[in-house]
């Protein structure tokens, strides 16, 4: 098999080991995280209506302004603080994590982290 598609298969698998143990509600909304290697992103998902309620990413033009580079800890900190202003700012105060594939560990960990300072509760 080729390796990417190995890679990739791994990936899903981890994506559903994940979120088989993860719904978000309009109660409590799924903080979904999107890293890739140069960029972070975050969004509040309502499972039951499928829907997304708030969404946040390092290549926003109102975050672009406070980051200078958008792949590391420091950029993941302020999505995550800016995520939580939203997300308080609209009622939303429990939600539940989805790391996705990624470990929790560096700019995920970051991300989270941020979010839990401003308020956010897991």
């Amino acid at each position: 098999m080729n390796r990417q598609k190995y890679l990739e298969k791994q990936r899903q698998r981890r994506r559903y080991h994940v979120r088989h143990k993860l719904r978000g509600s309009a109660e409590h909304p799924r903080l979904s995280v999107d890293r890739s290697l140069t960029n972070i992103g975050g969004q509040l998902i309502d499972d039951a209506a499928g829907s997304t309620l708030i969404s946040v990413h390092s290549q926003e033009k109102s975050v672009r302004g406070e980051i200078k580079v958008a792949g590391n800890c420091d950029a993941a900190a302020i999505v995550g603080k800016l995520l939580a202003e939203r997300a308080l700012a609209a009622g939303i105060k429990k939600i539940r994590f989805d790391r996705g594939h990624g470990k929790y560990h560096g700019r995920i960990a970051a991300l989270a982290n941020a979010a839990r300072e401003n308020g956010l509760e897991f």
